[in-house]
Order: C-alpha cells, then structure tokens, then sequence
C-alpha cells in the first residue's frame, strides 16, 4: 500500500471517528486541569538550544502544537524509538518496526522549560490514557511514548508521570505514557512536514488537530503564539 493510500484510508477512518465524537477533544466533557511540574529543569541563562521528542498519535497534530509554543524554534515529524537502522511511513505504518510517529521539537530553554512542553504534550497535544492508539489510530506506532536526550529529561517526565499519577489527573485511567532514553531520530518523509499549516482545509486536521491547537490557545494563552510566518525565501520563522 503506498503512503497516499494509508492516509486516505485513515482519513476515513478518521471522518467516522470525528462525527462519532471519538477523538480526544469531544470525547472529555470536561478539560483535565494539570498541575505544573514540581521538578522542572531551571531557566537557562546560556543562548543553548535543547531537543525534546514526544510521540503521541500522528505527528502532524503534535508537529501543529508545538509549532504554537512560544520558546519553541523548529518542530520536525519524524520516526523514533526502532531498533532497525532506517526508517520510512510505509514500513512504520505496518506497526512491526518498533518505530512511533514522533516530533522533534528544538526549543530555547531560556523562553520555555521542558517541564511546559510537558505540561502541553500530556494535556493538548495528545491523550496519555490511551495505549497504542490516538483517535482514529491504532497501533503501536500512535503510542504514547517519550524520547529523552538526557539524564535530566528522564528524572522530569518520570517525576512528572509519578506526580499527576498521585493526583489522579486523569481519574482512574491510568497514564500509559513510557520513558525511554532517545537513541536514533529520522525526519519523516517531506510531505508529512508542517501538514497541519500547509493543509488547514484537510479533513483530518480539521477534526483532530485544529481543535488541539485551539486547545493550546484557550488554556495556556502565555504559551501561546500565532502561526509561524513565512520570510521572503519561503522558509518558515520559528524564533
């Protein structure tokens, strides 16, 4: 099956999904209030970009939030977390390949802190209660998965996990998010970069992801920023 024939397939999929009211955003009558991090990582004086990857369900809606955070400089879909030594839709589609849709997100930790990123990959830009699976999409690459490039990393989203566990955040569902270590991350395929932004009108984006972002704007209005812009030499500005 070729790669415009997967997503089509899921695009169905997904359009039953939305008007069933399936995905995260309709399926709670309530938003989950999450607390803030009690261990996050300090505000860095240093002019030094960091790294964090986050999977959770298709990448085009992670790539779409995170492209709304203010402090966050580049957002890349990708493939993380297999242990073969390439990665491409097709084969990562099929579920065997150990692989998760994933986000690299570059990030300036003197604007935002990774404990914020946190705070809007388990509250928007994803469901941490649903295993192997977001919306539509099943399988064990849609997982809820986070991919950490250091020691530090590891100790906020453990301490964080431990934290809204504790508090039964999400009632009696159980947060089903794993913490690996980041060993190898493959920038998806061209078409699959800035989706969301490129294609507003999409059905997809439309019922899943525009509702994520609009989600990151209504509760964290100072996290928030409007769509990158587009410079001269048609490279978006994501400073």
């Amino acid at each position: 099956m070729t790669a415009s024939s997967l997503r089509n397939a899921l695009l169905a999929t997904a359009v039953i999904g939305a008007l069933a009211a399936c995905n995260f955003a309709g399926a709670r009558s309530k938003p989950i209030a999450l607390p803030d991090p009690k261990l996050d990582a300090p505000k860095a004086a240093a002019k030094t970009d960091a790294v964090a990857v986050f999977a959770g369900g298709c990448f085009w809606g992670v790539e779409a939030v995170f492209e709304h955070v203010k402090g966050v400089k580049d957002a890349v879909s990708g493939y993380a977390g297999g242990k073969s030594g390439s990665a491409q839709y097709e084969t990562v589609s099929s579920g065997d390949t150990g692989h998760a849709e994933s986000v690299k997100v570059t990030y300036d930790p003197g604007k935002v802190s990774y404990g914020q990123l946190l705070k809007v990959y388990f509250s928007v830009a994803h469901d941490p209660t649903q295993l192997n699976r977001q919306s539509p999409d099943v399988g064990p690459q849609y997982r809820s998965e986070i991919f950490t490039t250091s020691a530090e990393q590891a100790r906020i989203a453990k301490a964080y996990i431990a934290q809204m566990t504790a508090a039964h955040t999400y009632g009696n569902a159980p947060i089903v998010t794993t913490v690996q270590p980041l060993s190898q991350f493959w920038p998806a395929e061209g078409y699959h970069q800035d989706f969301a932004r490129l294609n507003p009108t999409h059905p997809y984006i439309v019922f899943h992801d525009a509702p994520k972002v609009a989600r990151l704007k209504e509760r964290y209005p100072a996290l928030y920023r409007p769509q990158w812009t587009v410079q001269l030499a048609g490279a978006p500005s994501k400073g």
